[in-house]
């Protein structure tokens, strides 16, 4: 039997998604519930990776067991993993998944969200979860910035370096927008997968973009240059949010194109 699962995190207190060497990834919690539930100890396989001090609210992931091992309803299952792991840490949903489905090579986009506090004073309910940028920012210069990013492109200017070789820096970004509520800003980036830190570049960039640091059009030469020097500094880990992973195309966009794998590092 295969299952689908939903899961969410504060990556505060996490190395990121994977499990690591050093220190606490999610997935070592994650798969120490499955243990504690399956005698035949799951391995989970995700739709992403998150960095250090990312958060998730729609992180998907699949894992087999063997039929005989489960007696439970998807709901119980539900229950029974949150009842082994920590507070900041839940599995949202559970569900049966057809035998061909992967979580990670089904995936056709996914949406990071980034959270920016725009204000003289830090939002203490918003400390970890945001962003604080006191100085004032040109929403509207961001925004034309933005827009330079939608489409397919080489990131190479906007992803740090993972420590390993990678086959392409060409992504699809299917959205890039910019909305304001009051002093919050909320950065929306939607894409059929992201390179290691290629968010934070993205977002860093285009807050110095809004303090007059760089032009709008700017963002098109960068692009062109594939150098990370050209580029606006990386935003903080702590803003970003895994979204979601849609297994669908978004509406009204091309098919992907199969050299752009529906992956990411971020």
């Amino acid at each position: 039997m295969k299952f689908r699962l939903v899961i969410a995190y504060d990556g505060t207190a996490y190395q990121g998604w994977q499990v690591q060497k050093i220190g606490t990834g999610v997935q070592e919690k994650v798969e120490a519930a499955l243990a504690a539930v399956f005698s035949s100890t799951p391995r989970l396989h995700s739709s992403s990776r998150t960095d250090t001090g990312v958060h998730a609210l729609g992180l998907v992931a699949h894992f087999e067991v063997p039929d005989e091992a489960c007696r439970m309803s998807a709901r119980k299952l539900l229950l029974a993993f949150n009842a082994h792991l920590p507070e900041d840490i839940r599995i949202m949903a559970a569900s049966l998944a057809g035998q061909g489905f992967h979580a990670r090579f089904d995936a056709r986009a996914k949406e990071y969200r980034y959270v920016v506090w725009n204000h003289p004073a830090m939002n203490p309910l918003l400390r970890r979860h945001a962003w604080h940028v006191p100085r004032p920012l040109d929403a509207e210069a961001m925004r034309r910035a933005a827009r330079h990013f939608v489409g397919r492109h080489d990131f190479a200017a906007f992803t740090a370096n993972p420590g390993y070789a990678r086959a392409s820096t060409i992504r699809t970004l299917y959205r890039c927008e910019i909305r304001r509520s009051g002093a919050q800003l909320t950065f929306r980036l939607v894409g059929n997968g992201f390179l290691y830190k290629m968010c934070r570049g993205i977002v860093g960039t285009l807050v110095q973009v809004g303090l007059g640091r760089f032009e709008p059009d700017a963002v098109r030469d960068m692009l062109a240059g594939r150098d990370r020097r050209l580029a606006g500094m990386t935003a903080p880990a702590h803003g970003l949010v895994l979204w979601k992973v849609s297994y669908r195309r978004p509406a009204g966009t091309a098919e992907r194109d199969s050299s752009d794998p529906a992956t990411d590092e971020e």
